[in-house]
């Protein structure tokens, strides 16, 4: 596989996901959205979000060769 076609995979499985969520009630929705712990199922407290806290954009942006904000 090339990268674009991982990409094309990644961006798939995230709209899938979208979608599924998107049929649920608000209360359902919410429940679906919590983070649980992948061994005993019980929920760790903290919600799923679509970011990654370790991401350091300076970094990112030093390392593309662009400007920092």
């Amino acid at each position: 596989m090339r990268q674009r076609d991982y990409l094309w995979c990644a961006l798939n499985l995230v709209l899938d996901e979208e979608e599924r969520l998107a049929m649920l009630c608000p209360s359902c929705r919410a429940e679906a959205e919590r983070a649980c712990c992948p061994v005993c199922g019980r929920e760790t407290g903290a919600l799923v979000r679509e970011e990654n806290p370790a991401f350091d954009l300076e970094r990112f942006l030093e390392l593309q060769g662009g400007e920092t904000p």
